[in-house]
């Protein structure tokens, strides 16, 4: 077995659904060579973004610590681009570095703080949220537009800058040979981020009659629902399919004469067919990097990741966008392969999120965590999987949870944090903004809402006032709080502590 040290290649996407990823069951499309990153080596179901928000989720995913910590709590609170990351660390532990595609943590500097990125050896960054066609790209010798498709041009510029390392003295001797060191990429995409405009090659992929197509896109059997079965924070939400998408998003008018049934089933179908074909072209460009891989005989060699930086709401309960604690919106995708050390088709159940992604990536590097980052590494679960399922109490997962950015211009969705563990979640809406960049002044009546996802997966009916599900509250609320202690956050000043804290009492 070699012991040289893995290079990374961590393909990022923005908005990617699980459930519109094959090796996660998929109904409505294919993604064939994600799954086969899957096949190659491990699937994660369990791994969760702790603020489902692209920028905040990107944070956490570099620094490995809770939007709290990092700083990034909503679109608007830019990043401090010189704290500690895992880049940083593989850096200065010999790695050549490399960041392309979409950054959307701020430009520039802002009150003498630098927010491009840092510890890259070469990065190109699309402006905010960047173009599909021909994007603006911002790198330390400037700004430019590259002509093409961004996930094409992404891709390009990934496999261009690993080529440009196969040139040189690398063991600086002058005689312009010696072995090459490690080099981890970061390929972050802006697809499948909204106004989802697809490339030529697959534009009307899904559409009825298209080649992938033939049928209408199923519908999620909770398109219809009414949310009744919710808080007034969630029937607040301006996030409906059949209200709240553009003409922009459509790409064209409503056909007149539809009835409000069929226009939202029209709307539906619309924004299906362009969300799934700029996938199509993720997909695409995934195999295209795994076979360059292949191709210079350095597969086996390279740890290779496929994630999203949240879930996505894709007609699940009418609604597209993300950012509530709900199971669409919070479940990342998350496949790794790397033929040295990790066995090919496994799936790992174990909780965890975007926090422990960092530790992850610098515990297989063989590189030390820095103390600063809060999450934990899951390397042991993907090389040793028998003996991490024998030594982990599954009772006993659960996770952290917060969104900050409050009743926000696009969405209005109200503040909240809440825990989530196997079988249960518990959301505590405090729907306040705080006085956060992003957020409005308005406050909202605070809320809570309790799912039990063994009886209720599409968490259709919150329990948190059923007096059967009392005992269990009184447990997640406990929980909750001792977790968010844990990691250093403060709760609501209006959130009473639990019973179970105050009297004493036993948290299992």
């Amino acid at each position: 077995m070699s012991d040289r040290r893995p290079n990374i290649v961590f393909m990022l996407s923005d908005d990617h659904a699980a459930h519109a990823i094959g090796t996660y069951g998929s109904v409505v499309n294919r993604t064939p060579h994600i799954d086969a990153v899957a096949v190659a080596g491990v699937r994660l179901d369990n791994l969760f973004a702790t603020n489902s928000l692209c920028a905040p989720s990107r944070a956490s995913i570099l620094t490995g610590t809770y939007s709290h910590v990092n700083g990034v709590t909503t679109l608007d609170t830019f990043i401090d681009a010189s704290q500690p990351t895992f880049v940083t660390a593989l850096r200065e532990a010999g790695y050549r570095t490399a960041f392309v595609g979409k950054w959307h943590m701020g430009q520039g500097s802002s009150g003498g703080v630098d927010h491009d990125p840092k510890g890259f050896d070469r990065w190109d960054a699309l402006i905010d949220q960047g173009e599909y066609h021909d994007p603006r790209f911002l790198s330390a010798d400037g700004l430019r537009v590259e002509p093409g498709y961004a996930t094409d041009l992404i891709t390009d510029l990934a496999i261009d800058w690993v080529e440009s390392l196969d040139e040189g003295d690398h063991d600086g001797d002058g005689d312009g040979d010696g072995e090459k060191p490690p080099w981890c990429v970061l390929v972050w995409h802006k697809a499948p981020h909204r106004p989802w405009e697809p490339d030529a090659a697959h534009a009307g992929m899904y559409a009825e009659g298209g080649p992938a197509g033939g049928t209408p896109i199923p519908v999620p059997a909770t398109f219809t629902d009414d949310l009744a079965g919710r808080s007034d924070t969630a029937r607040r939400a301006a996030m409906r399919i059949a209200d709240h998408l553009t003409e922009e998003d459509l790409k064209q008018p409503v056909p007149p004469g539809l009835s409000a049934d069929e226009e939202a089933l029209w709307k539906y179908q619309r924004y299906m067919e362009d969300y799934l074909a700029c996938v199509a072209s993720v997909d695409d460009n995934v195999g295209r990097l795994t076979a360059w891989l292949t191709d210079r005989g350095e597969l086996d060699d390279t740890i290779v990741v496929y994630s999203s930086d949240q879930g996505f709401f894709l007609g699940d309960h009418g609604w597209f966008d993300k950012r509530f604690m709900y199971e669409e919106s919070i479940r990342m995708p998350f496949v790794l392969s790397y033929p040295r050390a990790v066995a090919a088709d496994q799936a790992l159940d174990r909780i965890v999120t975007n926090v422990d992604i960092a530790a992850t990536l610098l515990d297989a590097a063989g590189v030390d965590v820095p103390e600063r980052m809060q999450g934990h590494s899951f390397w042991g679960d993907l090389t040793d999987p028998a003996g991490a399922q024998r030594d982990r109490e599954r009772e006993r997962e659960g996770f952290y949870y917060r969104y900050w950015m409050h009743d926000d211009r696009s969405h209005q969705v109200g503040a909240h944090y809440g825990y989530r563990t196997h079988r249960y979640t518990l959301i505590f809406f405090y729907n306040d903004g705080l006085g956060l960049p992003g957020c409005s002044d308005r406050r909202f009546a605070q809320e809570w809402e309790l799912y039990d996802l063994e009886a209720d997966p599409e968490e259709l009916v919150n329990v948190a006032d059923d007096p059967s599900y009392a005992e269990m509250r009184d447990e997640l609320e406990a929980r909750m709080w001792l977790a968010q202690q844990e990691v250093g956050d403060d709760p609501h000043p209006d959130q009473p502590v639990p019973r179970l804290i105050t009297e004493g009492g036993s948290v299992s």
